[in-house]
């Protein structure tokens, strides 16, 4: 048995000295025919699922060489892959054949919250390595919609030797998918008095180390504005279901004990809901801090032409989808029908054709949709890009978040320019198990069975509805031309 263990694990096995310049190659390592199978490199978040991070790194660690087991809150994964990655190509141009084909073949395990994941996601993306690894996430946050996306499952995992070999199998049989990146920029003029930088729960989330504000030799930044920029692979939404997540994580991060298991964080989160008035909302949040009485959106089809959008009144959360995977496992945009997309010029979501699904939602009880068959949000639109333009003094701040990471981001409230725009930005390679939920253009075995049944609501209520009977509430790079297009917005 222990024997059978060695030869498996041999597949994913690097040696120390294609890791560590300075380590010395023994002359067997270099000359050998055959390298591992799948080379892997995992990165743990130690502070992840209570102590299951923590638990993990111990467990890779006993079972991989430690040099390839990485501790995020240790080591940037932009250092580490930097390192080696300059190791392997010294290697490669040495002539060492398994160091090279080590780089063809290596795979790259993350485990973490979807904060995490983009992290890494996002690092991988910025570095344009000479070949881009693909990516296997292991679900420790509360909603792991990354994981979700691609087949890893949400649930938190075993740390047992059995567990962590379990899912190695499973990374090794995985097939790559290449998911769209999405660029979001941010720009507003420097107010006369008052922060505009985003403020996360405490400290910056992980997702937003790469939301920062350009430096002034960026070529983005324009003198007398403030710019930002970030990514994002899952979602960006804004309203008030962002104000619930940003409430949640700063509870956890002032009571970091209280949060040690899912189920916890997950009652936790309904919890809140109900207090910040989510399931209420109608008597929380008034109407002029509903989505279209504080920004004009406007989204850029197929055709390249930028066209206003229009935004139902009730509406007081977007959501801008990329993967079909949100608030744990649910698909806000769900299927439409064939005839739904003609009328819509809609296409199949796919997670690697360049388009974006707008969703809207009123309140708690309208997200409630998700839970049935063929529940889904109103949907808005899909688009290759999509602009908001904040109107004057509207609000003085509103609550948005990138891949289950939220911030506070105040606004001038006697500014008319601040506009956030979100734009394709390349592609990343993802790791799929056979029991993937994201759909690709390029795998025909991923593509919608067009004789399945469809949905035949026109506006995902019926659920909601049903609950409204029982007395619920009664409604849940930016281009410069585009800036000076919308310096004065009607």
């Amino acid at each position: 048995m222990a024997s059978r263990d060695s030869e498996f694990l041999k597949n994913f096995w690097i040696p120390s000295y294609v890791l560590v310049p300075e380590s010395a190659a023994e002359s067997s390592q270099i000359a050998r025919g055959n390298g591992p199978e799948c080379p892997v490199l995992v990165f743990a978040n130690s502070k992840s699922g209570g102590q299951l991070g923590g638990d993990l790194l111990k467990t890779y660690r006993a079972l991989l060489n430690e040099k390839q087991v990485f501790d995020l809150g240790e080591e940037a994964p932009e250092k580490v892959l930097s390192r080696v990655y300059a190791n392997l190509e010294r290697l490669k141009v040495q002539g060492d054949q398994l160091a090279t084909r080590i780089m063809e073949s290596l795979r790259l395990i993350v485990a973490g919250g979807d904060g995490t994941a983009g992290w890494l996601l996002g690092v991988v993306c910025d570095l344009k390595l000479s070949h881009p690894p693909p990516i296997a996430t292991v679900p420790l946050g509360t909603g792991n919609n990354l994981p979700f996306a691609f087949g890893w499952g949400k649930k938190n995992p075993g740390t047992n030797e059995h567990s962590v070999k379990s899912f190695l199998d499973q990374v090794m049989k995985a097939k790559s998918m290449k998911i769209d990146n999405w660029h979001i920029l941010m720009r507003m003029r420097i107010p006369k008095e008052g922060p505009c930088d985003p403020i996360a729960p405490l400290e910056l989330p992980h997702s937003l180390h790469a939301f920062h504000r350009v430096s002034e030799t960026d070529e983005q930044n324009i003198e007398g504005y403030h710019t930002f920029r970030g990514g994002f692979w899952n979602y960006f939404s804004m309203g008030m279901d962002a104000q619930i997540s940003y409430a949640f994580h700063s509870e956890r991060k002032l009571h970091p004990e209280k949060f040690k298991n899912q189920l916890v964080n997950q009652t936790t989160y309904a919890r809140l809901g109900c207090t910040q008035g989510w399931f209420l909302a109608p008597l929380f949040h008034p109407p002029s801090r509903n989505i279209a009485h504080v920004v004009k959106v406007q989204i850029m089809k197929r055709n390249g032409q930028w066209e206003d959008l229009q935004i139902p009144s009730s509406i007081r959360s977007i959501v801008c989808l990329n993967l079909p995977s949100f608030s744990g496992g649910l698909n806000p945009w769900g299927t439409p029908t064939r005839r739904q997309q003609r009328q819509n010029d809609w296409t199949r979501p796919y997670v690697d054709d360049g388009l974006i699904e707008v969703v809207g939602f009123r309140d708690a009880w309208h997200g409630l949709a998700l839970l049935g068959p063929n529940g889904h949000g109103t949907r808005l639109a899909q688009a290759r890009r999509i602009g908001f333009v904040f109107h004057k003094g509207a609000t003085d701040h509103t609550y948005m978040r990138i891949d289950g990471e939220p911030w506070k981001q105040p606004l001038p409230i006697d500014d008319d320019t601040v506009v956030v725009e979100i734009s394709h930005h390349g592609q990343v390679n993802m790791l799929a198990t056979h029991e993937c939920k994201s759909k690709s253009v390029h795998d025909p075995s991923t593509h919608y069975n067009d004789d399945a049944e469809e949905d035949d609501s026109s506006n995902g209520d019926s659920l909601a509805d049903e609950f409204r009977k029982f007395g619920a509430a009664d409604t849940f790079k930016i281009p410069d031309e585009f800036v000076k297009s919308n310096k004065n917005p009607e």
